[in-house]
């Protein structure tokens, strides 16, 4: 037996037994040159930071590349710092899940340190230990995988959430918001010689860099009206030569820690694999498992130099190619793919992504929004093929039942995606002259279920319970009070609000003309028990073209 915790260099024999390879490189040197001389910091230490960001930084010390790992913080659930990094000494293990059944399973030594980082209000010693972090000049990439959500700073109203409100209101000494203490740490930078740094997202959403730099400034614009900050501060946020803010694409499928894995460790002889629920449901473990397929396209914009990130595997070009890979990604080749089966596969009462794929309507459904309505009007990034990409995820990547991901973690905080998984390629069709968003059926159809998933009825007419969403009570009360039985309803005094909301679909669906239609098929998704399935059953047969 072995715990993640042993010396790996001198119990190798006992990792090798568990079929974990380990790395050569002195864990406890490398700890003490990243804190010495810190060069990369992360927000966000969840599962997919653990199972791609953290494999950079193993293989670039491996390779001596670099001589310095990740100081990670997170800013959410105190039992991921304390439960999982302090725990288990920092160390990661990687289990890489093929299609074929087998395993690549990898000890990452890369993290040196772990900071909880919440309000500083409750608690200011986390922010305070990053603040000294922030003020050396070896710095050099502040990179984060937080969720869209950790970037938004006000509620679908328009308001800024209580902790941000305060924030504005009350300066830069103890930040509630996890953006108001990004932006406190860059004043206390700015203070201590102004020293360039990139601001690197690294999030699943389109233009993730910009929706950074627009959080960053709406804060220090705040500030700067209230008096907390002047001008200089401002120019040296909006400096790209000092601070920059490049556009990523990152694509891994990095679900929650599963039980088949955990299974799978401890019968081969490691015994730290318990998978943690923390009481702020996060779930995480020693142990992270992803797919195989990873890519990481990252705008070449680092003005106080960059590890060579390259040199692992990581494509670096220009803005552009970026915008464009992440575009066909995010809005057209797999997360709006990804989307629909969750909401399907919710309300459908679906356990896992790869058991959706054997449903042939859900497989058709998710190939006409790709190929059929995405791919037209997708732009070619060159350096990933966008047709090619699709037909690894619809062939090998999605139906890998050894990937243990579900539509419920998918489905996680849908009413902040919609505007990018569709909003995108609908308004596509709308600035093309040669092309009408209402020849649409397929993105609509996924939005009516969507509707369907917010009353909180399955297709068998019984209550299930949604993820996790930010906006899902104000949404389930606008859909609540319509029942299932008929087809005839009127539903548009009860969905027009959510149609028409800009902050959901960055558009108002009946100025494009797509509000009818999705109000059609969500009447019809009505009639009864049953009725969801049949939908889209029926639809693929009356509107869907062939794509083999």
């Amino acid at each position: 037996m072995v715990k993640i915790t042993d010396n790996y260099l001198e119990n190798k024999q006992a990792f090798a037994d568990s079929k974990i390879t380990v790395p050569t490189y002195d864990a406890a040197k490398v700890a003490e040159k990243t804190v010495k001389e810190p060069r990369w910091i992360h927000f966000g230490g969840g599962n997919l930071f653990r199972a791609f960001h953290a494999a950079i930084a193993n293989k670039l010390i491996e390779d001596g590349e670099m001589d310095s790992g990740i100081i990670v913080s997170d800013t959410y659930d105190d039992a991921v710092v304390n439960d999982i990094y302090k725990k288990y000494n920092n160390k990661i293990v990687r289990v890489v899940t093929k299609a074929d059944g087998s395993q690549d399973r990898d000890l990452f030594a890369s993290v040196a340190k772990a900071v909880f980082a919440g309000p500083a209000t409750v608690d200011a010693s986390g922010f305070e230990e990053l603040k000294g972090y922030f003020t050396q000049a070896s710095l050099q990439v502040v990179s984060f995988s937080i969720t869209e959500k950790g970037y938004h700073l006000k509620n679908g109203a328009g308001e800024f959430f209580p902790a941000v409100a305060n924030d504005i209101k009350n300066g830069p000494a103890k930040p509630e918001n996890n953006m108001s203490l990004l932006v406190s740490l860059l004043l206390a930078r700015f203070q201590n010689g102004a020293v360039p740094l990139t601001l690197m997202s690294t999030d699943n959403f389109s233009q993730n860099g910009d929706r950074l730099k627009d959080s960053v400034l709406t804060i220090a614009n705040a500030w700067k009206d209230n008096g907390f900050v002047d001008q200089a501060f401002l120019d040296y946020l909006n400096d790209s030569k000092k601070i920059a803010f490049p556009l990523s694409m990152i694509d891994r499928i990095t679900p929650n820690p599963s039980e088949i894995i955990e299974k799978s460790l401890l019968d081969d002889g490691f015994e730290d694999a318990t998978i943690l629920h923390s009481k702020k449901h996060t779930n995480i473990a020693a142990f992270t498992n992803t797919e195989e397929a990873h890519y990481l396209v990252v705008e070449d914009a680092f003005p106080n130099g960059r590890p060579a990130f390259e040199k692992a595997g990581v494509i670096m070009t220009d803005r552009d190619t970026v915008n464009a890979a992440d575009e066909m990604k995010v809005t057209t080749c797999l997360n709006p793919l990804h989307t629909a089966l969750a909401v399907y596969g919710s309300i459908l009462g679906y356990k896992s992504i790869s058991s959706e794929m054997e449903n042939a309507d859900l497989v058709g459904l998710i190939k006409q929004i790709g190929y059929i309505e995405g791919l037209p009007v997708v732009q070619d990034p060159k350096v990933i093929n966008p047709q090619s990409f699709i037909n690894e995820l619809v062939q090998k990547r999605l139906p890998n039942p050894y990937i243990p991901d579900t539509p419920q973690r998918i489905a996680t905080d849908t009413s902040q995606k919609l505007g990018v998984r569709y909003g995108v390629t609908i308004q596509h069709y709308v600035d093309d002259a040669n092309r009408d968003p209402k020849t649409l059926n397929f993105i609509p159809l996924v939005i009516a279920t969507w509707l369907r998933y917010l009353m909180g009825i399955n297709d068998k007419g019984e209550t299930f319970e949604p993820s996790p969403d930010p906006m899902f009570d104000e949404l389930h009360a606008q859909v609540a009070d319509l029942k299932l039985g008929s087809a005839d309803v009127d539903v548009h005094d009860a969905v027009k609000g959510i149609l028409s909301n800009k902050a959901i679909f960055n558009m108002d669906l009946y100025a494009v003309g797509l509000g009818d239609k999705v109000e059609a098929y969500f009447k019809q998704e009505l009639a009864g028990a049953g009725a969801i399935e049949q939908v889209l059953h029926d639809t693929l047969a009356a509107k869907g073209q062939n794509v083999d």
